[in-house]
Formats: structure tokens, sequence, C-alpha cells
């Protein structure tokens, strides 16, 4: 364990992605999660790139027709996405937020996008967050991996099958895990990819509608 404070600890985390983050040349690929099943998203209403780094996951939703919510503890990546989107012209709202301050509001988004973050506590939140009928998509890293992309601690990986136990309570409507199964040169290794739906209630689970979206 860390000798720091939390608050100590969480600013060498903002500083150490203000490094990476300031080094980056290019806008790296948005996570396959979103851009292989960009069909399950919604014609319209309100999204969020959660850890949305510098803002690529962000940029497919807007161009979806989505007003999205760029949320990151680096005030670097979250300068460069705004940027970004002014300079292309996109709905993307850019806010430096540190979820272990400022927890996530409950009901408001139609779609939450993850990408290459962990972080198990938040996983309850991230549910409550979507809207009856909402849609997570999350991809990140797995312990069982072949070569040496991604975070060299296990603690920000996850284990077997533990993505579907965090997010149990959502309507599974994709999974892949590929483990070390088959041929390894082949597939998606060394990621988990879920999207889940939060499942409607009331009238609209009745009827099988949709929540009614964001303006």
């Amino acid at each position: 364990m860390s000798d720091r404070a939390p608050g100590e600890e969480t600013e060498a985390l903002r500083a150490r992605w203000d490094r990476r983050h300031r080094a980056a040349a290019a806008l790296p690929k948005p996570a396959a999660i979103l851009t292989e099943n960009r069909h399950l998203l919604p014609a319209r209403g309100l999204a969020l790139d959660l850890a949305c780094g510098l803002g690529a996951n962000a940029v497919v939703l807007a161009r979806q027709g989505l007003a999205v919510q760029a949320w990151d503890l680096s005030p670097v990546a979250v300068a460069r996405v705004a940027e970004l989107a002014s300079r292309l012209a996109l709905p993307i709202s850019a806010e430096v937020r540190d979820l272990g301050v400022e927890p996530l509001p409950e009901g408001r988004f139609d779609c939450i996008v993850v990408a290459n973050f962990l972080e198990r506590a938040l996983a309850p939140g991230i549910m409550a967050a979507l809207r009856p009928g909402g849609l997570l998509f999350y991809q990140t890293f797995a312990r069982e991996a072949v070569g040496g992309c991604g975070p060299s601690n296990p603690s920000y990986r996850l284990a077997p099958n533990e993505l579907l136990h965090l997010f149990q309570d959502l309507t599974l409507r994709l999974y892949r895990e590929e483990g070390l199964v088959g041929d390894l040169d082949q597939g998606t290794r060394g990621l988990v990819q879920l999207i889940g739906q939060r499942p409607l209630a009331g009238p609209e689970a009745a009827n099988g509608t949709a929540s009614p979206l964001s303006d």
C-alpha cells in the first residue's frame, strides 16, 4: 500500500495522466466495443464518455447524433477534448471530474462508455446513472492476456468473468472474453467487452418501450 493520503494519491494520479496526455501526439483509436457495435446506440440522447482520455470515444458518440459529456481526472486531457470538440464542431462538453468526490448523477444518461479504466467501486453508480433502457459499453484489460499491452498491476485487470458480476444487474446484450483458449494469434485477446442495458421499469417494461431520450 502507498503511504500517501487519499488526496495525495489523487494528485499523483492526476499528474501522471497529465504527463501522458500532454505527450500524446495523436488521438488514439476509439474502443472496438463501441465502433463494432455502434448500431446499438440510440438515435439521440445524452451520452457519457467516462475517463475519456483524449476523447476518441466521445467523437464517435457525437458523430452518431448524441450530446456527449466527456469526463476525466486530467485537466490536460479535458482541455484537449474541448479543443477537439470546438475544431470539429461536435456537441461534446468536457469536464474535469473526480468521481471519488463527485458521484455520478442517477438516471441521467442514455449511454455510458468506459474504456481502459477500472474502478470496481464505481460499478453500482455507473448502473444507477443510466436511464431505464440506457446502455453501457465497457471494455478493459483482462488478467488472462497475451503480450504486454495494458497495466502491469493485476489489480487494474479483470479476473475471469469478473465484469459479468460487477454489472450483473444489467440485461446482457453482448459479452466477449476469450481468455487463453484456442489459437492465441487470433481473436480479441487480453480484453473483456460488455454491453449491458438497464432494465426498463413500470409501464415502459410492460410495453417493451425505451425511456424518453434526452433533448
